[in-house]
């Protein structure tokens, strides 16, 4: 993971001196950046929120 934020920060620094190509690569790595930290995020609480909403369901 902190090898993506590594990345996102050296590609958003980088992308002026591109112009506008460097600017769609950096649009497109936030994006799936945030695809990612979304994606483990959602695992997460899951995996946390999953045995608790179970317990719920089965006592009604």
């Amino acid at each position: 993971m902190t090898g993506t934020l590594v990345a996102l920060v050296s590609v958003l620094l980088v992308a002026p001196v591109f112009g506008e190509a460097g600017r769609a690569v950096a649009t497109v790595c936030f994006v799936l950046t945030e695809a990612l930290v979304l994606y483990v995020g959602y695992g997460a609480l899951t995996r946390v929120a999953g045995p608790a909403a179970r317990e719920m369901l089965v006592g009604t």
